[in-house]
């Protein structure tokens, strides 16, 4: 058992930076491949980045890729998503989770544990 708490989310300008992170408990950090996922009003939840347990393996969707970063500190037990450039298309709520393997990390259905989400608002 794992419990995720996030935190960073907030309100910004399109262009500007955020950094989210998501505080883990509970079972070794480490053991656990980490992915943010966001849900914007009315649509699903989609992938935006995964890091596997070392963080020697990451990936990203497209819509993000070059401007946002996933990383982790295993020694804090936090992964991280700095947001760069970011648009008002990236307005969400933003979910980190946790899974065991480093398969199928874009499917959400794929993830055992889920933190609360954080909102993320980007004006134009």
């Amino acid at each position: 058992q794992v419990q995720l708490v996030e935190s960073g989310g907030g309100l910004v300008q399109a262009g500007d930076s955020l950094r989210l992170s998501c505080a883990a408990s509970g079972r070794t950090f480490s053991t656990y491949v980490m992915g943010w996922f966001r849900q914007a009003p009315g649509k699903e939840r989609e992938f935006v980045a995964a890091i596997s347990w070392s963080g020697g393996s990451t990936y990203y969707a497209d819509s993000v890729k070059g401007r946002f970063t996933i990383s982790r500190d295993n020694a804090k037990n936090t992964v991280y998503l700095q947001m760069n450039s970011l648009k008002p298309e990236d307005t969400a709520v933003y979910y980190c989770a946790a899974k065991s393997t480093y398969v199928d990390t874009i499917l959400p259905v794929r993830y055992d544990y889920w933190g609360q989400g954080t909102q993320v608002t980007v004006s134009s």
